[in-house]
């Protein structure tokens, strides 16, 4: 055989490959999964917990650096009151950001390993309505930085509403001088419904500062511990017709206009127009006279 012929042979056979080459390199993942709510509202003093997981996703062990970048959006600018922001992961030191100054941490990961741990962002007893904090945490691998997930979370401070006790009989005195007292301590709005008696109710941002000055008011008994859900004070926002409670057969009493003081039975009610017909008792000719619904006050239901 030729020279020629044996390099062509040589040529035709088939490459053979090493164990090694043949085995597939397994994929390597890094994932950082919020296991509830990414973005909240909360009042000053309150901390909105963020439960996170880190997937690690490999056959072997590694470290893994987490980093932390905060942005805060405040209508104060620079001078704005700082959010406190820590984050907590079992078997290691509470790693409090904001208040060490340390945005980086390393930790060990064994393979296929999932880590719990807890991001907790702090309004600040000085925060503003609508003043927000984003906080981006960040996972790399060290021995492959280009292996690494983020995850956002977006927390922005609300006003809080509560209830100030007052003495019974003075809520509207107690309202009048918060209200003149309130223009440095970020009260929203004061609400004195007639039907509450013993308190007043308070939108307010710096919930500490507002205790303070209600310690300085005559006749106002502190604020009671809690906050209250806009749903409790709804129905006191809303006016009810002036007609509400009076129903046909009710004797009243005119309380305004030219029949004042007299006594009659009603007999028609005009929800939309909030009127009602009444027959007056005294009257010698039995004719129907149409009023307001505020113009009369309900002495007798009707049975």
């Amino acid at each position: 055989m030729s020279l020629l012929e044996d390099m062509k042979k040589d040529e035709l056979k088939p490459v053979e490959k090493k164990d090694d080459e043949l085995k597939e390199v397994p994929a390597r993942t890094i994932n950082l999964i919020c296991q509830g709510e990414k973005q909240f509202t909360i009042t000053t003093g309150v901390t909105a917990d963020y439960p996170v997981k880190l997937e690690h996703g490999s056959s072997i062990a590694d470290r893994i650096k987490l980093t932390v970048n905060v942005m805060a959006e405040a209508s104060l600018g620079e001078a704005a009151a700082e959010w406190d922001i820590n984050v907590t992961i079992p078997n290691e030191k509470k790693w409090e950001i904001t208040k060490s100054g340390i945005s980086e941490k390393e930790i060990e990961i064994e393979a296929n390993e999932t880590r719990e741990m807890v991001l907790k962002v702090t309004a600040p007893k000085g925060a503003r309505y609508g003043d927000t904090v984003t906080v981006v945490l960040t996972a790399i691998s060290v021995s492959d930085p280009a292996l690494s997930d983020s995850l956002t979370t977006r927390t922005t401070a609300r006003h809080s509403m509560l209830a100030v006790k007052t003495q019974i009989g003075h809520e509207r005195s107690v309202a009048d001088t918060l209200a003149a007292r309130a223009e440095n301590i970020g009260v929203h709005s004061i609400i004195c419904p007639a039907p509450l008696r013993g308190y007043v109710i308070v939108e307010a941002m710096n919930t500490d500062r507002l205790a303070e000055v209600v310690k300085g008011i005559r006749r106002a008994r502190g604020i009671v511990q809690g906050e209250m859900d806009f749903n409790e004070i709804e129905h006191y926002l809303t006016p009810k017709p002036l007609v509400s409670g009076i129903v046909e057969g009710d004797i009243v009493e005119l309380i305004a206009g030219p029949f004042k003081g007299e006594k009659a039975r009603v007999q028609l009610i005009d929800e939309p127009k909030e009127e009602i017909t009444v027959e007056l008792f005294e009257a010698l000719v039995p004719i129907p006279v149409t009023v307001k619904g505020d113009s009369v006050r309900v002495i007798e239901k009707d049975r």
